[in-house]
């Protein structure tokens, strides 16, 4: 199943699905200090409260930080491509339009070509080169057979095509840009045909001629919508990006001086295969946003340590949240010499058009790890020699002896052997005393899981027995609220009920009076007659 297919599933969810996407949950930040990174909580992500117009939500856009302002190319909504550039302020926190212009006769400009206003792209990447952001890539619909650069002046907001000579590469989208010193170099990517690629370009800036890098060993497979990033300006590494019908959650590396490939393995946290993701480095270690599959978005905020090649899952958040999306960007300002991260845009159901902010911890930077050196060979196996000793509790000491002689010999005397042999044993020594108190420590912090466990039982329990009695209280109170607003109507009525009994006296009272005036008459009118009779 293609990974593009990923947008139109998520597109076709019906409304009450689209409704209930997830937020980050984070609290907001406004403008109005103007030193609002620094309130920021470390390695949380939180929305930030903007003014201004916002642009229209999107993903697949391009992305880069100049001056503490972000700038945003393109992209793709609902089908069509986009070919705005909107800029935020990260320390006004305010969105603005770029009003762009053509401009003839300026250095590279091909003037074969049409001038025009940028097109519209999706799937290109963008990065700031001199005064200038330069577009590289991407998907339109007039794209040509061969790829396009564009430029955007950022004094005069003029705009044009960068003219680039030698082996101009096949016009591309979903592919990896990372600039290395004056050499921009590219990897991977889907072309217009749908075509799949793993080939390696490089781009020299100062002669704007491109070049195709020759690499040996296993390269990746052809992917696109993966994410790149350099370390110790010498090594290449892509991690993940899709093919037509399988995701990848793999790390490889690209010596740029050897030119070989290879295919570390990553320690620490394992992830789920993904495409769409966005990275941006600081100093030794990468960050990683977003991206997903065909069934859900990506929820981790990844950090792969460079130089340890150690993944770790810094934070989650919910699998419907903007930032748990295909297309998103990740950028990186500075603000009062800290670094903050800026993740843009993105679609997992829903188009975003939400700027998150999230502030790094401080962390070291070892020094750069030379990934194919005769060194890290020698490290490798010191690493792999003391986990084969965590996991098995024994390493037969001859068979360390036999390493030992055949990675000494022709290269040493007999001596030095013996006093790597002596140093092997103390060093045996101590990782096993070291593992044993990581096995004490072990059967501790089992214990103590099997006690919490047992805790969280019995307050399931008795949760569940609160949330029964709560039930019948709230069944009782919605009784005592019916009766309540029975005797409140009837409360209501008491007035006019009042003013009949009143009305009822007073004709009661009335009756009675006639009453009394006709038995008076009578008594009159029978008392003469009987006179009359007498007399």
């Amino acid at each position: 199943m293609d990974c593009s297919l990923l947008r139109y599933q998520f597109r076709n969810l019906p409304a009450s699905q689209t409704d209930k996407l997830g937020t980050s949950g984070k609290v907001w930040m406004g403008a109005e200090n103007s030193h609002w990174h620094l309130e920021l909580n470390y390695e949380q992500w939180v929305a930030l409260s903007v003014s201004g117009s916002r642009p229209s939500a999107r993903y697949k856009h391009a992305a880069a930080v100049v001056d503490a302002k972000l700038y945003i190319s393109g992209g793709s909504r609902n089908g069509r491509y986009l070919s705005d550039v909107q800029v935020f302020d990260l320390e006004t926190l305010a969105w603005s339009s770029l009003k762009l212009s053509t401009e003839p006769n300026v250095d590279k400009i091909n003037d074969s070509l049409p001038r025009e206003i940028l097109p519209a792209t999706s799937g290109h990447s963008m990065f700031k080169w001199g005064n200038k952001l330069l577009l590289v890539g991407g998907h339109s619909k007039n794209i040509s057979a061969n790829l396009s650069v564009w430029f955007i002046d950022l004094e005069s907001h003029h705009c044009g095509v960068v003219e680039t000579t030698g082996k101009v590469p096949v016009a591309r989208g979903g592919q990896s840009l990372t600039l290395v010193g004056s050499k921009l170099i590219m990897f991977g990517g889907e072309d217009r045909h749908r075509q799949l690629m793993n080939d390696v370009h490089v781009l020299d800036m100062e002669t704007m001629t491109w070049d195709v890098l020759a690499v040996t060993q296993t390269p990746p497979a052809p992917r696109f919508d993966h994410t790149a990033a350099v370390h110790a300006e010498r090594y290449l590494l892509i991690f993940g990006g899709c093919s037509h019908s399988i995701f990848f959650n793999d790390l490889h590396v690209l010596d740029l001086e050897t030119m070989e490939w290879s295919q570390p393995q990553i320690q620490g946290d394992l992830v789920t295969p993904r495409a769409g993701h966005a990275g941006i480095t600081i100093d030794e270690n990468w960050y990683i946003v977003g991206g997903g599959d065909n069934r859900s978005g990506a929820p981790e905020t990844l950090l792969l340590n460079m130089s340890k090649l150690v993944m770790t899952v810094l934070t989650s958040v919910g699998g419907r949240d903007p930032l748990a999306s295909e297309g998103v960007s990740l950028s990186s300002v500075l603000l009062d010499g800290e670094e903050i991260l800026v993740a843009f845009g993105g679609y997992n159901g829903k188009y975003n058009n939400e700027v998150y902010v999230m502030r790094p911890k401080p962390r070291d930077s070892p020094h750069p790890k030379i990934f194919q050196s005769p060194a890290a060979a020698a490290a490798a196996a010191s690493v792999t020699a003391a986990y084969a000793l965590s996991k098995s509790g024994k390493l037969e000491f001859s068979e360390m002896e036999d390493l030992n002689i055949k990675l000494a010999q022709g290269n040493g005397s007999q001596r030095d052997l013996a006093s790597d042999i002596n140093a092997i044993r103390e060093e045996k020594k101590m990782l096993e005393s070291a593992l044993a108190k990581v096995r004490a420590e072990n059967s501790s912090f089992k214990g103590k899981i099997d006690e919490t466990t047992g805790t969280h039982a019995d307050l399931s329990k008795e949760l569940h027995s609160v949330q029964g009695q709560l039930n019948a209280e709230r069944s009782r109170c919605a009784k005592l609220e019916a009766q309540i607003s029975e005797l409140q109507k009837m409360l209501e009525s008491s007035p006019s009920i009042e003013e009949e009994v009143q009305l009822l006296r007073k004709q009661k009272s009335s009756w009675e009076h006639d009453m009394e005036l006709a038995s008076a008459v009578q008594r009159q009118s029978s008392g003469g007659v009987w006179k009359w009779m007498s007399g």
